[in-house]
């Protein structure tokens, strides 16, 4: 069985995901009321955020979720990572974010990256030849540990995916109130240019509120 996917980000009005400051309190206030059994990132996410000391120069998106309580004690680590790139699963383990780590790996993810995951005894499920079988693995997490929902803490690259595949049910959008332009702009959704109308994904309004600061939060079901 599949579980419930929400995308979750925040944008600025023309939506970007990069240079304004998003509130985080807020960000992950909102997260919280969703009290999803797993948070799924992508491999840059993590990448992104900062190991003790370090800094992340530009994330995609917010990676380093501030609440605990019930929800954060039960809730797992998932990280799509076929090429093998993340190398911190133990410093991961140790936040009290989450109540365990689950890699996320391919047919060409390194054999000595699964011989690592060993070695450090993380979990990992092999799904897809070339790239992670998003559909088989969420599948996975749900036979496996049991979840039901999942909330996607992540940039355009894996949100684009996940919607490409029609795997997601909600999408969760906090607007910031600011203009940041570009020629080159870095969206909640990256995907190959449509040839036709028919690859738009239509949305039904679900909520909209407004928060000190003018962010206003929509939220959307996406039409399947």
């Amino acid at each position: 069985m599949l579980p419930r996917v929400i995308l979750h980000n925040m944008v600025s009005v023309d939506g970007r995901t990069d240079w304004f400051t998003p509130d985080i309190g807020l960000y992950y206030e909102i997260a919280s009321r969703f009290d999803e059994d797993a948070m799924l990132s992508g491999s840059n996410t993590i990448l992104a955020m900062p190991m003790e000391e370090e800094k992340p120069e530009e994330a995609d998106q917010i990676a380093e979720p501030p609440e605990t309580g019930a929800g954060a004690a039960r809730r797992l680590l998932v990280v799509v990572d076929s090429r093998g790139r993340v190398q911190n699963w133990q410093f991961l383990r140790k936040q009290p974010y989450w109540r365990d780590v689950v890699a996320l790996c391919s047919g060409t993810t390194p054999q000595s990256q699964l011989e690592y995951l060993e070695r450090e005894q993380v979990a990992y499920i092999v799904t897809g030849e070339e790239h992670v079988d998003l559909r088989a693995a969420l599948e996975e997490l749900n036979g496996r540990y049991g979840v039901q929902v999942v909330r996607v803490d992540s940039g355009g690259i894996l949100n684009g995916l996940l919607l490409q595949a029609g795997l997601v049910d909600e999408v969760s959008v906090l607007i910031d109130p600011s203009l940041v332009g570009g020629t080159s702009p870095r969206s909640i959704f990256t995907a190959p240019d449509l040839a036709s109308s028919e690859g738009v994904i239509g949305l039904k309004p679900m909520h909209l509120e407004r928060f000190e600061g003018d962010v206003v939060w929509l939220r959307y079901e996406v039409a399947k």
